[in-house]
C-alpha cells in the first residue's frame, strides 16, 4: 500500500496533511469490482511532531503510526459475542499476563501486543467458554513475544506458567487460531508505543539521538502504572490508543505540552481524559512505583520491561470511585459543556 503525504498550509500556521490509501499496482482501473476494496481515505492530521530523523522521513513514520489506526479496530461489544464471559473475566487474564511478563522479564509493548491480539481476537469469535481464556492469553502472549522479544522465552515455558492447564500442544495449534482470524496482522501502534513516542518527542533536544531516550524514567514508570490499570477495565476499549496514551500523559503534564507532541484536539483528548480520572486518583493515592532491576537487562532498559502490582484492587477501587462520582452519570452533552484544557499555570507537571 503506498500512501500519499501532502502538506496543507493553513493561514494560522498549523500544517494539517493528508493522508491517503493508493490502490496497488497490480489492480487494473478498468475493473471497477476490485478497485471498490481500495477506495481514497481522506484524514486530516497535524504535522508530525517529530523531529528530523537521520535514518528516516520523520513524516513517513508519523503516517505509518497514524495509518495503523485506521487499520487496527478495536471494541469492548465483542462481550455480547460471548454470553458466558464477564468484563471481570478479562480483568483477571490480563492482570495475569502481566504478572507473567515481569517474572519473564517481558517488554511493555510485548504485554500490550498480547492485550490487543486478545481483544482483537475475541472480536472474530463467538461463544467462547471462560475455560478457554487462559488458552488464548498466554497464547497471544507467546505470538508477541515472537514479535517484540530478541530472546523469547520457549513455548514450554508458556505451558508451564499454566500449571498443567495448558500444553505445548494447545498453545501451538491456538497460535494458528489467532494468526489467522487476526489476518496475520500483528503490528499496531499500542498505547505503549505511543507514550513513548509523546515522552520522547516532549524531552527531545537539539542534535539529540531520537532513538535514545531522553526522558525521565521515573516520571515514564508512573504514566505506564496509569495505562497499565486503564487497560485492565474493558472501557478503555472505547477510545483508541493514541488518545489513551494522550490523556494518560496529560494527567501528568499540561494539555499544551500534549497538543505539542500528539496534534491531538482538547474535545478528542478530554472524554478519556475525565474517564481516567477515577484511574488517576487510585494511583495517585499508592505507593509511586520505583525502578526494579531485572536480571541481564540494563539500566538504561529497565523502564521498558513491563511490571506487576495488585492490579485487579486498584481496578475495584477505581470502579468504585467511578460509582461515586456523580460527575461519572454526565451525559456526554452535559460534560461537552466543560471542554476548557488545563492550562500550564493551573495544572503541575507532577501529581
Amino acid at each position: 500500500m503506498f500512501l500519499l503525504f501532502q502538506k496543507c498550509w493553513s493561514e494560522d500556521g498549523a500544517s494539517p496533511c493528508i493522508l491517503i490509501e493508493t490502490p496497488h499496482k497490480e489492480l487494473e482501473p478498468s475493473d471497477p469490482s476490485s478497485f471498490k476494496q481500495y477506495q481514497f481515505k481522506n484524514l486530516f492530521i497535524k504535522a508530525s511532531p517529530i523531529p528530523r530523523l537521520s535514518w528516516a522521513s520523520s513524516d513517513d513514520v508519523w503516517i505509518k503510526m497514524l495509518n495503523k489506526e485506521l487499520k487496527y479496530v478495536h471494541d469492548k461489544s465483542y462481550l455480547q459475542r460471548h454470553p458466558k464471559l464477564q468484563p471481570k473475566m478479562r480483568a483477571i487474564l490480563l492482570d495475569w499476563l502481566l504478572e507473567v511478563s515481569e517474572v519473564y522479564s517481558l517488554h511493555r509493548q510485548t504485554a500490550y501486543l498480547a492485550q490487543d491480539y486478545f481483544d482483537r481476537f475475541m472480536l472474530t469469535q463467538e461463544n467462547i467458554d471462560k475455560d478457554y481464556l487462559q488458552l488464548i492469553g498466554i497464547t497471544a502472549l507467546f505470538i508477541a513475544s515472537k514479535i517484540e522479544e530478541i530472546y523469547p522465552p520457549k513455548i514450554y515455558e508458556f505451558a508451564y506458567v499454566t500449571d498443567g492447564a495448558c500444553d505445548m500442544w494447545d498453545i501451538q495449534r491456538t497460535e494458528l487460531h489467532i494468526l489467522t482470524a487476526l489476518d496475520w496482522n500483528l503490528c499496531p501502534e499500542t498505547p505503549i508505543s505511543w507514550l513513548k513516542l509523546y515522552v520522547q518527542v516532549e524531552a527531545q533536544k537539539d542534535g539529540e539521538n531520537f532513538l535514545e531516550p531522553q526522558f525521565c524514567q521515573e516520571t515514564y514508570i508512573q504514566i505506564t502504572q496509569l495505562l497499565d490499570l486503564c487497560m485492565m477495565d474493558i472501557s478503555s476499549l472505547d477510545y483508541s490508543y493514541s488518545v489513551l496514551a494522550a490523556a494518560a500523559f496529560c494527567h501528568f503534564s499540561t494539555f499544551d505540552v500534549v497538543h505539542k507532541v500528539s496534534g491531538l484536539t482538547w474535545e478528542s483528548v478530554f472524554p478519556c481524559y475525565k474517564w481516567m480520572t477515577s484511574f488517576m486518583d487510585t494511583v495517585r493515592s499508592e505507593a509511586k512505583p520505583q525502578l526494579k532491576n531485572f536480571p541481564k537487562v540494563k539500566a538504561d532498559d529497565r523502564h521498558n520491561i513491563q511490571t506487576h502490582v495488585a492490579y485487579l484492587e486498584l481496578l475495584r477501587k477505581s470502579q468504585e470511585r467511578q460509582i461515586d462520582s456523580p460527575e461519572c452519570q454526565l451525559s456526554p452533552v452535559a460534560v461537552g459543556k466543560m471542554l476548557t484544557p488545563p492550562s500550564s499555570t493551573e495544572k503541575s507537571a507532577n501529581p
